[in-house]
C-alpha cells in the first residue's frame, strides 16, 4: 500500500524537518468569504495526520482572529507542528479602514507578544515579514526580529515579498530560514532574483497561493461572477473582466496534462510548484490553503505525481501570458523594487 503521508524537507539550513507541503490557514475566517469553522477544525487535524507539519497565519488576517481559530489545535498538537506568523500591517487608530506597512523595532515587539497570546504559545516557530517598508532599511527589521531569536520567542526567521538583493543582506545579519512569495504556474517574478538568491543561500522557498488563489482548480473563472460578496478576489485584477476571459483559457494546458495523470487541475498545479525544488536545487514547500478535508486530502497527493519533462514544456509558458498583476496596488509586492 502507498504510504498516503507526504516527504519532508527541511526549513533552511539549520531549521526543523518539515512536511513537502504546508497549509496556508488565511482562509478560515479572513478573504475568501463564509466557512464551516468545525469543518475547518477538521481540516486542521486530517493534514496533520497526512504529514502536514508547517501551518500558516498571520496577525493580519481576521485582525487577529486567525492566530485564536489556531490556539486549541496548537495546544493539542504542540509538539507536532511548525506555526508561522507574521507582523507588518498595522492599522491607525485614527483611521480603521486603512493598513500601512511597518518594520520598525517597537511595533515588531508590538507584534510579537500579541501573536504569542493570540496563538497561546511560548515560541513562534517561523516569524516572518510580512512586508516591506523601504523607509526602514532591512538590516534593521532583521536585527530587531533576531533579537526575539536570541530571547527565545521566535526559532526561525522569514521575510515574504522580498527582492533577491534584500534576502542576501537581511541574510547578512541573521540567518533566514524562508522566503515566501507568490509562486505558481500564474506567478513567476520570484524567479527574477529571489529564487536564486534563496538556492545560494540555503534557504527554503514557501510558495502562497500555490494555485493562483483557486484559479489554476478551475473553481471559478471570473471572481466578480462567481464568487460571493466579501471575497477580496472579487478586486483583483487578474480574476475579473476581460482578464478572467484571457485567463481562463490559459487552463487548456492544465487540463491535458491532468487528464494523462487522472488527476485534478489543482493537482497538475500543485505538483508543477513542487517540482521547482528539483529545477532550482532548494527547497520548496508551498502552502495551499482549504478548509475542507477533501481538498487536503487532493493537494497532499499531488506530491506523489511527477511531471514530465515534456509536460513541463507544455506548461512553461502559461506564467508569461497572464493578463494583470497580482494585486490591484503592486506597491506592496517585491517586484516594484526589482
Amino acid at each position: 500500500m502507498t504510504d498516503p503521508t507526504i516527504p519532508t524537507a527541511r526549513l533552511g539550513a539549520d531549521g526543523p524537518e518539515i512536511g513537502v507541503q504546508g497549509l496556508g490557514c488565511m482562509g478560515i475566517n479572513a478573504a475568501y468569504g463564509p466557512s464551516d469553522a468545525r469543518e475547518a477544525r477538521a481540516t486542521l487535524e486530517r493534514a496533520l495526520e497526512l504529514g502536514v507539519t508547517l501551518y500558516d497565519t498571520a496577525d493580519a488576517y481576521g485582525s487577529g482572529d486567525n492566530e485564536r481559530f489556531l490556539a486549541p489545535f496548537l495546544d493539542a498538537h504542540r509538539d507536532e507542528v511548525v506555526i508561522a506568523t507574521k507582523f507588518a500591517f498595522s492599522v491607525p487608530p485614527a483611521d480603521l479602514t486603512r493598513r500601512v506597512i511597518r518594520n520598525d523595532r517597537p511595533y515588531i515587539r508590538q507584534a510579537v507578544e500579541a501573536s504569542l497570546e493570540r496563538l497561546g504559545v511560548d515560541v513562534i516557530d517561523l516569524y516572518y515579514m510580512h512586508r516591506r517598508d523601504p523607509a526602514v532599511p532591512i538590516e534593521e527589521t532583521v536585527g530587531a526580529m533576531a533579537e526575539l531569536v536570541r530571547e527565545g520567542k521566535v526559532g526561525h526567521l522569514g521575510l515574504s515579498e522580498v527582492t533577491g538583493a534584500e534576502l542576501r543582506a537581511a541574510h547578512t545579519v541573521h540567518p533566514i530560514a524562508a522566503v515566501q512569495s507568490e509562486w505558481s504556474l500564474f506567478s513567476r517574478d520570484v524567479e527574477i532574483s529571489m529564487v536564486g538568491a534563496a538556492a545560494e543561500l540555503g534557504v527554503a522557498v514557501v510558495p502562497y497561493s500555490p494555485l493562483g488563489r483557486g484559479f489554476l482548480t478551475g473553481f471559478f473563472a471570473n471572481a466578480e461572477q462567481d464568487l460571493t460578496e466579501g471575497d477580496f478576489r472579487r478586486s483583483q485584477p487578474r480574476f475579473t473582466g476581460e482578464n478572467a476571459a484571457a485567463n481562463a483559457a490559459l487552463l487548456e494546458p492544465v487540463r491535458t496534462v491532468a487528464a494523462a495523470h487522472d488527476a485534478s487541475l489543482g493537482q497538475i498545479a500543485l505538483a508543477w510548484v513542487q517540482q521547482r525544488a528539483q529545477v532550482h536545487g532548494l527547497p520548496v514547500i508551498p502552502i495551499p490553503g482549504t478548509t475542507k478535508r477533501r481538498r487536503v486530502e487532493e493537494n497532499t497527493a499531488a506530491t506523489r505525481i511527477v511531471l514530465t519533462d515534456d509536460e513541463l514544456s507544455l506548461l512553461e509558458p502559461i506564467a508569461g501570458k497572464v493578463a494583470g498583476d497580482r494585486y490591484a496596488d503592486m506597491t506592496f509586492a517585491s517586484t516594484s523594487r526589482e
